[in-house]
């Protein structure tokens, strides 16, 4: 259970990613006396000591003081990687325990709210409109539901839903009142009362007007040392969540969700009322991740155990279990649907928990390709448009990256569930795509790579192995599904370039693989070597990972080693891909340093994959600020590794 003591639940706003508030407020009433333990509502009574933070894997956990009685507060948000319903549906729980810490009894008051548009919209002169229920008969679960006026399906703003209802949820408790008003009425009626008056606001509106919100009031009566818990859910339900252009075109694409409930109040109340089987669920997943995490170092376990949700956040789960898709939204950096350069670096976490999944995330790329919809070029995609509308391949190119992550992602889904049918199926895009690799490997063109913030440079030696990996990894494919003639072809290719990329891309020195060919002081992370390791290919002679293993540390800094010659800063999924293939040493050197950045940093946000590897500031310098990716999976490479071990 990883700590961080400087964040804190009270006197700060919970916040979407970008940055805009997503109002959530707590407040509780002990013995007539009012304090604050979430947000920072205004006018703010008395704040909580909070007296500590930590995290799983699912968990995030704040301890606090209210006066005379103690609360443990737990955000559980869902990672169930071999349960698709589950994992389709974007919830959070929110379970507030409280028990009195002086031996005494407390006459105890539990509130909480969320604001309306806040979550609703990313344009907050939008209006809601919002309701009050209770599934079922008198004793089911109680809800506030409130949605955008002005649904529009498919669209985004700010990178916020525009579509979709939100529902704001818990048991229907003897004891609870709810009302929905702007925020100075309800909390006041709270403050003053210790309970609401079971009303509902029905003058619609932004939040600029009146802040509406959703509040819910527990009298818990008397609290004494056995602890009393309280449960909240807030979920989106959307019965469409993703627009694909696929095999019969254009078509809205049902939330897997759906497959199971017909509407978003009977997945209401399944998801409220499963709280303790998924709870579990993700303790068991907690208890492995920190099991073999820890197995490597406490560092790591930092990292993985911070990394997860973040991974597991950007997916979305459509279909249904005789078809099923994922889509990933890429976030921050760019917006895009299933950009094939954020799946590849999050392939660890992916082949970790159900290899399966990464097929789904490459079935809408061959879907599409196959279709005949990509018309650009013989290369692979860069990604489906920007999301959640996968209607249209970007003009962005990465011909050599795109192409031998394609091929590196393919077989390794096949290496790990023993499907070779799904090879056979797209053999001929495979093929398509090697040959693309088999022109330019060798010699690679002026183009970008996934680093593509950094510019195009053409001669790059890391993208080049890539390349060279593709095409062995087809060679793999080939003797895999009966073609051994292709096989053989591809292998003496492969076994050939790579021979040459040994001159063309180590310094002369020996000490180091050069950031592009000839430049003898240039450098750069060769993380592409991971994938020769993670998929056994035996291209890479060994003395090259233990030459690049010997140099990381000459010329690393406080935080990290630096991407490339180019600049300061460093991407740290690509860093733990060079750890997991190091030397002990040098890959506890990497981990360390990471870890000591997440513990300084001045951001208590989301993780940035990009920032400067001298200074423990938020974000690298001069660039787009990449928050809450994806692609931070890619720290849980140790783990996928294990699984197979590196080539001997």
């Amino acid at each position: 259970m990883a700590a961080m003591e400087a964040i804190w639940l009270a006197r700060q706003w919970p916040s979407f990613w970008e940055g805009q508030i997503t109002g959530w407020a707590g407040l509780i009433r002990v013995d007539n006396t009012v304090y604050t333990w979430m947000g920072q509502p205004k006018p703010m009574p008395d704040v909580v000591n909070q007296t500590s933070f930590s995290y799983t894997s699912t968990r995030s956990i704040f301890t606090m003081d209210a006066g005379p009685v103690s609360l443990k507060i737990t955000f559980l948000s869902p990672v169930t990687p071999n349960d698709l319903l589950r994992q389709s549906m974007p919830i959070t729980y929110l379970s507030i325990e409280i028990q009195s810490a002086d031996d005494h009894d407390h006459d105890v008051q539990l509130y909480t709210d969320v604001s309306a548009e806040e979550w609703a919209s990313g344009d907050r002169n939008q209006i809601a409109q919002w309701d009050y229920g209770v599934t079922g008969s008198d004793d089911g679960v109680a809800y506030h539901k409130f949605w955008r006026q002005n649904q529009q399906e498919f669209s985004e703003g700010s990178q916020q839903a525009s579509w979709g209802y939100w529902y704001y949820a818990t048991e229907n408790v003897t004891g609870l009142t709810f009302q929905s008003g702007s925020d100075v009425d309800v909390r006041g009626q709270f403050t003053a009362s210790g309970a609401l008056n079971n009303t509902k606001d029905t003058d619609y509106r932004a939040i600029a007007s009146d802040y509406p919100v959703f509040g819910y009031a527990i009298d818990l009566g008397s609290v004494g040392s056995t602890s009393v818990e309280s449960v909240f859910t807030i979920n989106l339900a959307q019965e469409k969540s993703i627009q694909f252009d696929g095999a019969d075109g254009v078509q809205g694409l049902s939330t897997y969700w759906t497959s199971s409930y017909s509407d978003g109040l009977s997945a209401l109340d399944f998801f409220y009322n499963d709280y303790s089987h998924v709870s579990g669920l993700c303790t068991d997943l907690d208890n492995k991740i920190a099991g073999d995490s820890n197995a490597i170092s406490s560092d790591y376990l930092t990292l993985t155990s911070l990394a997860l949700r973040q991974a597991f956040g950007g997916l979305a789960v459509v279909g249904d279990s005789s078809d099923p898709l994922i889509f990933l939204k890429e976030i921050s950096s760019d917006g895009e649907i299933s950009t094939v350069d954020v799946i590849f670096p999050a392939i660890p976490v992916l082949l970790y928990t159900n290899p399966t999944l990464l097929k789904l995330l490459i079935d809408p790329i061959f879907t599409y390709t196959e279709a005949g919809h990509f018309t650009q070029g013989t290369y692979a995609l860069h990604d489906l448009g920007y999301f959640p509308d996968a209607t249209k391949a970007g003009t962005e190119t990465q011909p050599l990256e795109e192409c031998g992550n394609m091929l590196i992602m393919a077989l390794s889904y096949s290496q790990r569930t023993g499907d070779t049918a799904y090879l056979s199926k797209h053999y001929h895009s495979l093929m398509q795509w090697t040959n693309y690799l088999v022109e330019d490997s060798l010699i690679p063109s002026n183009q970008i790579s996934s680093d593509d913030f950094s510019g195009s440079l053409a001669n790059q030696t890391n993208l080049a192995l890539k390349g060279m990996i593709g095409i062995q990894a087809m060679a793999m494919i080939a003797n895999m599904t009966g073609h051994p003639l292709d096989g053989a072809n591809f292998s003496s290719i492969a076994a050939d370039y790579i021979s040459q990329w040994q001159t063309l891309g180590v310094a002369s020195d020996k000490t180091h693989t050069t950031l592009s060919y000839g430049n003898d002081s240039s450098h750069g992370l060769l993380y592409n070597l991971y994938a020769d390791a993670l998929l056994q290919t035996n291209l890479v002679p060994k003395e090259i990972y233990q030459m690049q293993s010997d140099f990381y540390p000459k010329i690393a800094e406080e935080f990290g080693v630096p991407l490339d010659t180019r600049h300061s800063y460093t991407k740290s999924d690509w860093e733990i891909f060079c750890a997991a293939i190091a030397a002990p040493s040098t890959s506890d050197m990497f981990i360390s340093a990471i870890a000591k950045w997440v513990d300084l940093t001045t951001s208590n946000g989301p993780t940035t994959d990009l920032y400067e590897t001298a200074s423990p500031g938020d974000f690298a310098a001069g660039t787009t600020k990449f928050i809450d990716r994806p692609v931070i999976g890619g720290w849980f490479a140790h783990l996928a590794l294990n699984h197979t071990g590196i080539p001997a």
